[in-house]
């Protein structure tokens, strides 16, 4: 449904992590090797980044394909961060969401991204939504079911909840209640990345040395350090760390007490 990347480490110019490779993600959204479902990846990108000394991301998201955005590639190319989240993306279903449904959603110091479809949508995601203040559900973002999961995740961060420990719970809530879902999320706060793989590819490169990591739902380039990361794991990294865990489904009825 979509392709995504994210990026910490060196001040790095945008356009070296995502258009310059010879499979950057620029180059995904027209031919992705490794996507489970759909070919072109052209309703929309974005790309979120931070800035020296400002913990909330700058965005620049547009609802059309990104190869078709000149003003992206001329960002691309003189903007650098430390940090960064991008996606394209591929449309579950028709919409007039436009620009808002596109990744990289955010607030606060957090940048997501859903690779993915809630099966059954919006029925099976319904009692979800319902567990959710109505405060949060009048702000969604956009009528798409990544706006949800959005919802869902950073109503887990607002309540403290660490990057890895949101997602997860997030994704068990969704598998449960919408079984055969594809749930590849990806999220960051500048500092941090966690991602699950759940029903798409992901892989990430880790260089400690250099003090950078990158999670991509796949290579951009033959570098041979990049690993595959297993479906049903949670992914946490650092710029010097990467730790993956089995992420086990857990029956409704079944969750434990916080």
């Amino acid at each position: 449904m979509c392709r995504h990347l994210a990026y910490v480490g060196p001040e790095v110019a945008l356009g070296r992590l995502l258009s310059d490779p010879e499979h950057s993600l620029v180059h995904q959204s027209w031919e992705p090797r490794r996507q489970v479902s759909g070919t072109v990846n052209a309703d929309g990108f974005g790309v979120g980044w931070y800035a020296e000394g400002d913990p909330v991301p700058a965005r620049y998201r547009r609802a059309g394909p990104v190869w078709s955005d000149l003003t992206f590639a001329d960002l691309a190319r003189v903007v650098r961060s430390e940090a960064a989240l991008a996606a394209v993306r591929d449309a579950t279903r028709p919409g007039a969401d436009g620009e808002a449904a596109a990744a990289p959603f955010a607030d606060g110091p957090w940048l997501f991204s859903h690779n993915g479809a809630i099966r059954d949508w919006p029925h099976s995601a319904a009692p979800l939504a319902v567990g959710l203040p109505p405060t949060e559900l009048l702000q969604l973002a956009a009528s798409t079911d990544s706006a949800l999961v959005w919802a869902l995740v950073l109503h887990r961060l607002r309540a403290g909840r660490d990057l890895g420990g949101a997602l997860s719970e997030a994704v068990l809530e969704l598998a449960a209640a919408a079984p055969g879902s594809r749930l590849n999320l990806l999220l960051t706060d500048g500092a941090a990345i966690a991602a699950t793989a759940w029903g798409d590819s992901l892989w990430y490169l880790a260089d400690a040395a250099a003090g950078r990591t990158v999670v991509a739902s796949e290579p951009y380039d033959q570098d041979p350090r990049w690993c595959e990361v297993p479906d049903r794991t949670l992914l946490t990294a650092t710029r010097t760390r990467v730790e993956l865990t089995p992420l086990k489904e857990t029956p409704l009825g079944d969750k434990e007490c916080p």
